[in-house]
């Protein structure tokens, strides 16, 4: 079973390397599109790839990432990003998912994508047949086929210091003026207007998704953005109405349930906060679903947001039930460190 590794690049200078380093004990092939490099990447890709060409960029990342696929000699494909990084403890989880993929002949392998916080599960391997086809001009993905597993093979998104600027929020924006984007579209798209602080345009476009067909796990997402949206305009109740609203798609998340009780905390409704602060610790994890789950909103968050408010309501044996359980979760976090002078320097409520 050969896998071709599959990568789109552009002014990747900075970390290439750091990615193909590791990426070359994996992969049987490296395919390399350059989508307009003006930098040192072309050397650096050709050092590591079997197959390197430039590819003209169409504002299309879906296009450019299936005209390297379409290069690709492999069994399977596999894609990475410049700023991906394997680390050592996942090379053997690597080839332990080969095993698995050929032990049940499966089409497509999903495993977790660390970034930013967060984890959550992408197609990271698929069969080699011509049904692996991205779409999406932006934030582009491969809708699942055949058989599906699920591996443990994972993926860290480390970043770049590489400016990007409005370079996605422009691709929407004529993507949108060329046809009618679908719900998964819409939600990608009015991220982006909230992260660029266009608040009122990214609630009209997350509404129009919202009322709309689409996945549930991005309307929970949705509704999670509009709540960044009001809070970002001192808006809170409107923030906190978003954030409830999410129930309307599924269970409750780890992440909306921090987000609330923090709403409630920064209203001094100490005792609403506790309850949602408890509630988080207790949610499930939704990461195999396809969920943007924040680990730390399991964990640390939550419990110290529950020092806070027990504190804050006089309740001091839970205050310190809760810090002691923080320290457990993160010893060297700032706030857990902080803490425990606090309770040092102040025995007695």
């Amino acid at each position: 079973m050969r896998v071709s590794l599959c990568m789109i690049v552009k002014n990747e200078q900075e970390v290439l390397g750091r990615c193909l380093a590791a990426a070359r004990r994996l992969a049987d092939e490296i395919v390399i599109a350059d989508t307009g490099s003006t930098d040192r990447t072309p050397e650096i890709a050709r050092s590591f790839a079997d197959v390197f060409f430039f590819e003209p960029w169409q504002e299309d990342f879906a296009q450019a990432r299936n005209a390297a696929f379409a290069r690709a000699t492999g069994d399977y494909l596999m894609w990475l990003d410049a700023d991906d990084v394997v680390t050592e403890e996942n090379i053997p989880r690597f080839f332990a998912l080969k095993e698995q993929i050929a032990a049940q002949n499966a089409d497509v392998a999903m495993c977790p994508y660390a970034s930013g916080g967060l984890t959550y599960f992408r197609e990271r391997i698929l069969r080699n047949d011509g049904r692996a086809r991205f779409r999406g001009r932006v934030h582009e993905c491969i809708p699942p086929f055949g058989k599906v597993i699920r591996g443990a093979f994972t993926v860290t998104h480390m970043g770049s210091t590489k400016a990007r600027g409005a370079r996605n929020l422009e691709i929407y924006r004529k993507w949108a003026a060329e046809e009618e984007l679908g719900g998964r579209d819409l939600f990608y798209y009015g991220r982006e207007l909230c992260d660029h602080r266009l608040y009122t345009e990214a609630e009209a476009v997350l509404e129009k998704m919202l009322a709309g067909e689409g996945w549930y796990v991005n309307k929970i997402e949705a509704c999670r953005t509009l709540s960044a949206c009001f809070a970002a305009q001192n808006e809170p109740d409107r923030a906190l109405s978003a954030l409830f609203r999410s129930f309307l798609y599924g269970e409750p998340r780890a992440a909306v349930l921090c987000e609330i009780a923090g709403l409630f905390s920064a209203k001094k409704r100490y005792r609403d906060a506790a309850f949602w602060y408890e509630a988080a610790l207790s949610a499930r994890d939704h990461a195999a679903e396809g969920d943007f789950e924040v680990p730390d909103c399991h964990t640390i968050v939550p419990a110290l947001g529950l020092v806070v408010a027990c504190e804050a309501l006089g309740e001091r044996a839970a205050a310190l039930k809760y810090h002691r359980m923080s320290a457990v979760f993160a010893p060297d976090h700032p706030s857990v460190q902080y803490n425990a002078r606090y309770f040092a320097e102040h025995p007695n409520p």
